[in-house]
């Protein structure tokens, strides 16, 4: 199944990141494409949507899902992930994203205990930068092993924040793919009691101005569950072996290496999220290529 999804999506020749609109002096779709978009359409109809009330984000956290959003669990994320090419680990909670799937964010959550937030004031984004280019340089042996494009981690499109009210942890990295695709994906790490959740939004570098306020209020829909927010640490709790630098640079990786299971543990520093493309797009919705 997923060798399937994989070819199909390879066919539409989807990149990194959403692909340029389709303008009126392109072709129309050929019967192919028109028959593989529609197999992926089936496809997305398969999966268990909510587009009210709340999505259950695991046992420790939910979201609230608006009106004009839809919201996937973990098993229908997942599949979602791997139908778009991109590892998996078992970890992934949720997917939301507008009813168009025009953008997206995935949520996973790291029980890797409670984060302390002493380095708020000592972020430092050029050596940070720094060693996310040399992560993802080790990375991309592996990611080349399972014949996916590798990664270049370019720079900064927003250096990393993070606000002391809400415990969030922000930044995006600009993503350059081997076959020339280029994406830029936002992330946020919401601080628990017991562990981080991590959220990845995947747009269109040129609708990030409107998606990313659009976003971050979508995001204060996000709770924890009241024994599982961060102001409910309690003396005994597990305490994570790195800090908010750790958490960007890929406390998971680091933990990893000081063990000597990285080979073991393998997760990508930077996964680039492949997003519909603008065929997709024009399918799934039933709009015609002058309304894109």
């Amino acid at each position: 199944m997923r060798t399937s999804f994989r070819s199909l999506l390879c066919g539409l020749s989807l990149v990194l990141g959403l692909s340029a609109s389709i303008n009126a002096q392109e072709p129309e779709p050929s019967p192919a494409d028109q028959a593989a978009a529609e197999a992926f359409q089936n496809f997305i109809n398969s999966l268990e949507w909510k587009t009210s009330g709340k999505g259950s984000l695991g046992a420790r956290a939910e979201i609230q899902v608006p009106a004009g959003y839809r919201f996937t669990g973990g098993p229908g994320t997942i599949k979602l992930m791997e139908a778009y090419g991109n590892l998996t680990n078992g970890q992934e909670l949720g997917y939301i994203s507008p009813d168009d799937m025009s953008w997206f964010a995935v949520f996973e959550f790291d029980d890797c205990g409670y984060v302390k937030d002493d380095e708020k004031d000592k972020l430092d984004p050029d050596a940070i930068l720094k060693q996310l280019q040399e992560g993802q340089k080790a990375a991309n042996s592996e990611i080349a092993k399972r014949g996916m494009s590798t990664l270049e981690v370019v720079g900064w499109h927003t250096p990393p924040f993070y606000n002391t009210t809400t415990k969030n942890l922000e930044w995006a990295i600009r993503l350059r793919s081997s076959d020339g695709g280029e994406t830029i994906n936002y992330k946020t790490k919401l601080l628990g009691r017991r562990g981080v959740m991590d959220v990845v939004l995947v747009c269109d570098e040129t609708e990030m101005p409107t998606i990313v306020p659009e976003y971050q209020k979508l995001l204060t829909g996000f709770a924890f569950k009241p024994e599982e927010t961060y102001a409910s640490f309690k003396q005994g709790d597990k305490i994570a072996e790195y800090g908010l630098t750790g958490l960007i640079v890929g406390g998971g990786i680091l933990v990893a290496a000081k063990s000597g299971l990285l080979a073991k543990l393998w997760k990508p520093i930077a996964i680039g999220l492949l997003a519909i493309g603008a065929l997709i797009k024009r399918i799934f919705t039933g709009k015609t290529r002058e309304s894109i």
